[in-house]
């Protein structure tokens, strides 16, 4: 009786290697306080399988502009926007044409109802080249002017979503590390748990806990083996979304080289952030050509008012016998004069000049949508910072509580209750810095598409 009150005290000695070592335990978990989450697990990476690619995430959002479905659908509307052009730009060229033909014919003679009569066949054979020309038209200019800015708007919208990709290729990127940290969370939790498993296995072969101890940390255990499981499901899906956003094969393996960090980012008022949004941002580009565009095809439709003139001309030879055959041409002027067409081409400006003041419109709200996205990044950096901070503050006091808990358990002046509430601390505190990271780098990732910049990153 008094030697069992005696050893909360004088614990034994496989209880006091136990003890130091999951002193030693904690102290090296407890480094994810204070270290940034990429220092958290430390080892070295295997070497890379055949069938591997190690990617940065500057790496990846390269590769998903080369191989992204979406961009090349881009690409191709551009190549569209091309030919567009290239038959506008054929209205205003000349047309050269050329034909030859031979005929049989009879002829008719005489008047119906006399004594009409045929003629004998005879043989006709033609060769000729002919010419048109349009000489002035307002109209065909500016359809052709429209063509022209219709391919840059389509060259701005590809890059539109060149940037787009980018950024969902480096949210994806930056959602696979988060998953990656998570699993080497829970799989620090696992470890962490056998061990004070195996402290409550000890303590209770010494007297100083009960058998409830010991099945509570089998418990905790389990329950920690399941988020583990949960964890890495959520990985794999994860990559698997990173493979499709790049458009690689699923057949290949990805090593992601980048870590989930805090850095240092450029402090930037608000005033100078929307300079360089307006600078930058392709999509205010994008809209500018569209509503010069729609301005343009205004008045390509309002110059068909305005007279046109087209020159042609043909020249070749005919005869009933190819050596005997004459030369003949043709030159002729058309003055082309629009008086009423039943008021379809008022219909049609007044169409096309509500597409101006549409476009118009939607310029000024993409400009509003811009000064919007880059105000909501800049507050969303600087509280994801801050989110950063106190996340690795409460991870290390949440260690501190495990190891005073842990201790006053192995002396046996408490139960393990105490312990499962301070690992449910701990594991809690691990989840807050690793998404706390992960808003701070999406926060980075956002601002810089706000502006335009996804290259700098």
């Amino acid at each position: 009786m008094n030697t069992a009150a005696s050893r909360p005290s004088h614990p034994s000695r496989p209880a006091t290697r136990l003890t130091l070592a999951v002193i030693m335990l904690c102290a090296g978990i407890g480094s994810w306080g204070t270290a940034p989450l990429s220092h958290a697990v430390e080892h070295t990476p295997p070497a890379p399988s055949p069938s591997e690619r190690r990617f940065s995430m500057r790496d990846a959002m390269r590769a998903a502009v080369d191989h992204n479905y979406t961009v090349k659908l881009f690409q191709e509307q551009i190549a569209q926007a091309e030919g567009q052009a290239a038959t506008r730009r054929g209205a205003l060229l000349p047309n050269l044409s050329a034909r030859v033909s031979g005929a049989r014919r009879r002829f008719f003679f005489g008047a119906f109802g006399g004594t009409p009569d045929v003629s004998k066949p005879l043989t006709f054979y033609e060769s000729r080249l002919a010419l048109t020309q349009n000489l002035f038209s307002l109209s065909l200019i500016q359809r052709w002017r429209a063509a022209r800015t219709n391919v840059e708007a389509a060259v701005l919208s590809a890059e539109t979503q060149k940037m787009d990709t980018m950024a969902l290729t480096a949210l994806a990127y930056l959602e696979t590390l988060r998953m990656q940290k998570a699993v080497e969370a829970r799989e620090a939790d696992v470890t962490l748990n056998r061990a004070l498993l195996e402290l409550a296995m000890e303590r209770e072969s010494a007297g100083t806990a009960t058998s409830l101890d010991v099945t509570r940390a089998r418990v905790q255990l389990e329950n920690e083996k399941q988020r583990l499981l949960v964890a890495r499901n959520a990985h794999d899906l994860a990559t698997l979304n990173l493979i499709r956003t790049i458009g690689l094969s699923f057949d290949m393996e990805l090593a992601l080289t980048d870590t989930l960090e805090l850095v240092e980012t450029e402090s930037q008022t608000v005033g100078d952030a929307l300079r360089v949004a307006r600078a930058n941002r392709v999509e205010l580009k994008v809209q500018k050509k569209r509503q010069r565009l729609a301005e343009l095809t205004l008045n390509s439709v309002t110059m068909e008012r305005v007279p046109s003139l087209t020159g042609s001309g043909d020249v070749g030879v005919i005869g009933n016998q190819i050596p005997n055959a004459l030369t003949t041409n043709n030159i002729e002027i058309l003055l082309s004069v629009p008086l009423f067409d039943g008021g379809q081409r008022e219909g049609r400006i007044s169409e096309n000049r509500s597409l101006v003041r549409l476009e118009a419109i939607r310029t000024r709200d993409l400009e509003q949508q811009v000064a919007l996205e880059v105000r909501d990044a800049l507050l969303t950096l600087a509280s994801t910072q801050q989110q950063v901070r106190v996340a690795q503050d409460g991870l290390r006091l949440a260690f501190q509580e495990l190891d005073l808990a842990r201790q006053r358990f192995a002396v046996g002046v408490a139960t393990n209750i105490e312990i499962t509430d301070a690992q449910t601390s701990v594991a809690q505190a691990r989840d807050n810095l690793i998404d706390a990271l992960f808003n701070f780098n999406a926060s980075r990732v956002n601002l810089a598409r706000a502006q335009g910049r996804l290259d700098d990153l």
